[in-house]
């Protein structure tokens, strides 16, 4: 058969409403399931066997009650030919490559990736159902098939140290089209090759990292000073790891990145690149002067490198190449100042108009008289297109932060942002000053750690420090580890800010601190906990 899903879509639209009560979801469901199908000449009870029949009775059963944006989605061609092959394949579980272009299409779409997985349990239940025994593939078949696809589905299409991180940054992207396209460019024009985004602190360069690990379906690892991930032997374990999943690589668990690069090459179907995806390589801790990471001087075929990095001086390059392409792309250069503008004010925009949860933006903006295009243009000059000055002060104002401040006094830069909340939470008064070893604490392990163990390293109690840390938690990452939350540095410019901060560089007096203080008071509470785990090894011993 043969159905325009245009035709299933209007079929749909005029029969069932495209929003109702949860109520009349329950009890009318099937009523209006049974009218379209009806109206499309489709039995009610018998789905067809063929592709286009399954499609069209998998639409109508899934379409009832949507939204019209949303059935449009699955009436587009690339999205039902993506089904199409599952079934024709006779495995009717898409696969990770498959699911990620169909990702790719619902976030240009703004549709949630839960309504395709909603969409192909129910095409994967409608196929089961129109299967006779011994035709097309056996139920025995199916099944299998079916556990496979759950557990693709299952499965995150970014490696799991990494898919909070990802999901987070992508989730709000905007713009930076003028890097991708020079990225493609040099797909284009290279077989193989190294391409570098440089940038300032909070530019957006872990964005466009994970961006481009969507985008291109990249292998990836992002260096994380603050949590501690950020060695050559990390990196080589992590991106090991990932090439032998993704290429079923065999005999690959000790390689290094040349011979695993090789191995992958040759599996490479043609024409078909592999782009690998590395954030932050000023964040690498690494003695020497050999290229950071290990990379490789020599790349095969159709392998490419997408780097970032802060900027930093010519004699301190640490990426040496032979007859390697290699690209730079510098944010901050002058020719992207229209296009870092650009990419600003469309972030902001869309920050105003498309979460409900903002309308507290909204009211600070109209109770100032302000008209939106004017607060736009203010504020995207005072960030000077740093994107993570947004990213603390917009939802700020939306908290109601700033309801004693008018727009001409928000905070300058990033850095004026971090001053002023130093202002606010009165750090630099004696009382208060010796809060801040919490906050040096975090900075100075370098990696995750628990409220506990910083009530141990400072002797506070514990639940003053975790006061302290509620109050800075917008500055911090909060993970569990065992069932305990566990704090570090949420971006690296904070943690530059507090090294830099002169009441934190005096020396200890007037209950003052300084980092060697610091440095002193978690060796000792590193010494008391290596004798408290080796007074146990003996008692079991």
């Amino acid at each position: 058969m043969n159905i325009d899903p245009v035709s299933v879509v209007n079929a749909i639209k005029a029969i069932a409403p495209a929003t109702v009560s949860l109520g009349i979801q329950q009890a009318q469901r099937n009523e209006y399931i049974i009218k379209v199908l009806k109206r499309l000449n489709l039995d009610s009870i018998q789905p067809p066997k063929d592709f286009e029949g399954v499609y069209t009775y998998a639409l109508v059963e899934y379409g009832v009650f949507k939204a019209n944006y949303i059935l449009n989605f699955f009436r587009n061609k690339e999205i039902k030919k993506t089904f199409y092959k599952a079934f024709a394949e006779e495995a009717l579980a898409i696969n990770n490559e498959e699911w990620n272009t169909l990702k790719d299409e619902a976030q240009q779409a703004k549709i949630d990736l839960a309504q395709v997985e909603e969409f192909h349990q129910v095409f994967l239940s409608v196929a089961k159902r129109s299967i006779n025994p011994g035709e097309v593939i056996t139920n025995v078949q199916f099944q299998e098939h079916l556990k496979k696809s759950t557990e693709l589905q299952e499965q995150s299409p970014y490696p799991d140290e990494f898919k909070a991180l990802i999901e987070e940054k992508t989730k709000a992207f905007c713009g930076r089209v003028f890097v991708f396209n020079e990225f493609d460019d040099f797909l284009k024009k290279h077989p193989k090759g190294y391409f570098t985004v440089i940038g300032d602190a909070g530019m957006g360069k872990s964005a466009i990292a994970a961006q481009s690990v969507s985008k291109y379906k990249a292998i990836c690892y992002f260096n994380i000073r603050a949590e501690g991930r950020n060695t050559p032997d990390q990196f080589l374990q992590s991106i090991r790891q990932q090439l032998i999943n993704r290429y079923q690589l065999q005999n690959a668990e000790n390689d290094n990145l040349p011979t695993l690069l090789t191995k992958v090459n040759e599996k490479l179907a043609t024409g078909k690149p592999l782009v690998i995806v590395v954030d932050a390589l000023d964040e690498v801790e690494q003695p020497g002067s050999g290229n950071l990471l290990d990379l490789p001087k020599n790349l095969p075929e159709k392998i490419y490198f997408l780097l970032t990095r802060r900027r930093y001086a010519q004699n301190e390059k640490r990426l040496l190449t032979e007859e390697v392409p290699e690209q730079q792309l510098d944010l901050t250069a002058n020719k992207y100042e229209v296009w870092n503008r650009k990419d600003v004010t469309e972030y902001i925009s869309s920050f105003i108009n498309d979460e409900p949860e903002h309308h507290g933006l909204k009211t600070w903006i109209q109770k100032r008289n302000i008209q939106p295009p004017y607060f736009i243009e203010q504020v995207a000059q005072k960030s000077e297109n740093n994107f993570m000055y947004l990213y603390y002060v917009l939802p700020s104002i939306t908290r109601g932060d700033y309801q004693d401040l008018s727009l001409e006094e928000l905070p300058e830069k990033l850095q004026g942002y971090y001053e002023q909340h130093w202002k606010q939470m009165e750090m630099d008064t004696p009382d208060k000053r010796t809060n801040a070893i919490i906050l040096c604490v975090l900075v100075e392990v370098g990696k995750p750690i628990s409220c506990e163990s910083i009530a141990r390293i400072t002797g506070r109690d514990e639940y003053d420090v975790l006061e302290l840390l509620n109050k800075w938690l917008e500055f911090l990452r909060k993970q569990k580890q065992n069932e305990e939350d566990y704090y570090s540095i949420y971006h690296q410019s904070f943690a530059d800010f507090l090294r830099n901060q002169p009441s934190l560089k005096r020396e200890k007096r007037n209950n003052n601190i300084d980092w060697q203080e610091v440095q002193r008071l978690i060796s000792d509470f590193n010494d008391q906990l290596w004798a408290s785990l080796k007074s146990g090894e003996d008692e079991d011993e």
